[in-house]
């Protein structure tokens, strides 16, 4: 698989990544509803196989359980693989809904958790999940940058941040990454961000790149219907009316663009968000096996220029049908 290297730091990561969100069950008040713990460590393991070198998780998918999951799929390869985890969403036990923390007592012992729970001594990256409480950003931030000179951490990142953000952080410790959601469906990290990105050299790993599945072709309104009550898609603006409609339309008009390339949907949208050089990697999930096997190609796919206008006339269009 094609690589690219991740902002300043000289690291080569495959221009795919593994993510985690889905694998940590329904246990927590985010779940994709319930998952089969062989299953996610049999499509994580089948992701590294077919070359994939970083995976991506986060202390609070599945409370936890995530980050276990994790730590099972890659014993015995670990100095193979670039590990990248998140900090800033805490819990307590027997509550499923978490909350924002950015404390430095509380950003310490989240790291000194996910060591644990990831059985590792160092986290290649670690990466503050939300800004949020925003008044908290500077001494989180302080207490990874701490992290990264006792050698606990290799690189520090964020996620979501917006330029105001990063600024605040690059004042302390420079950012080695942003983690921002990027797909066909939600491009505002195109106007500032990715441009910022771009003149500080810092690396983006692009989050639900297929919109939470929109993109690979596989829902329809039976489907949408049939999801889990836990599943907490239901609740997402996405796929809710008009919104889910227009893009079961866009989805329809990327046919036949798939076809003509010889790939898959989930390809499309993988090598559109890809398209972009300032994107690293984008971040594909894989709930059993065939669904890494599916995605996995998408990460060597090029789009042309003629490509590229065809899918922008398709998003004007549902665009202009949703004003």
């Amino acid at each position: 698989m094609d690589t690219r290297v991740l902002g300043w730091t000289g690291e080569r990561l495959t221009t795919l990544g593994i993510g985690s969100f889905a694998l940590g069950g329904n246990n927590w008040r985010f779940a994709w509803g319930a998952q089969d713990d062989n299953d996610s460590i049999t499509a994580i393991r089948r992701g590294l196989d077919l070359g994939i070198n970083w995976v991506d998780t986060a202390a609070v998918y599945g409370l936890g359980h995530a980050e276990e999951i994790v730590a099972k799929a890659i014993k015995g390869r670990r100095k193979d693989i670039f590990l990248a985890t998140k900090c800033g969403r805490c819990w307590n036990e027997g509550d499923p809904v978490p909350f924002a923390r950015l404390k430095a007592d509380s950003v310490r012992n989240e790291l000194e958790a996910s060591l644990k729970r990831l059985g590792t001594d160092v986290i290649d990256l670690y990466q503050v999940h939300w800004p949020q409480p925003e008044a908290d950003i500077e001494e989180a931030w302080g207490v990874i940058a701490d992290a990264v000179k006792a050698g606990k951490v290799r690189y520090a990142g964020v996620s979501n941040f917006n330029v105001a953000q990063l600024k605040r952080a690059q004042a302390i410790h420079p950012v080695a990454s942003l983690q921002p959601p990027y797909s066909m469906l939600k491009r505002e990290v195109e106007a500032e961000i990715l441009p910022y990105c771009r003149e500080q050299k810092i690396g983006v790993v692009a989050y639900s790149p297929m919109q939470m599945g929109l993109l690979t072709g596989a829902f329809n309104r039976e489907r949408l219907a049939a999801l889990p009550k836990d599943d907490i898609r239901r609740e997402n603006p996405f796929y809710q009316e008009p919104s889910f409609g227009a893009t079961l339309e866009l989805v329809d008009g990327l046919k036949p663009i798939a076809a003509r390339l010889g790939i898959t949907l989930s390809q499309l949208a993988l090598a559109w968000v890809l398209r972009r050089p300032e994107v690293t990697s984008a971040i594909v999930g894989a709930r059993k096996p065939s669904q890494i096997e599916e995605t996995a190609p998408g990460g060597n796919v090029k789009l042309s220029s003629a490509d590229v206008a065809e899918i922008e006339a398709l998003l004007k269009k549902r665009e202009a049908k949703l004003a």
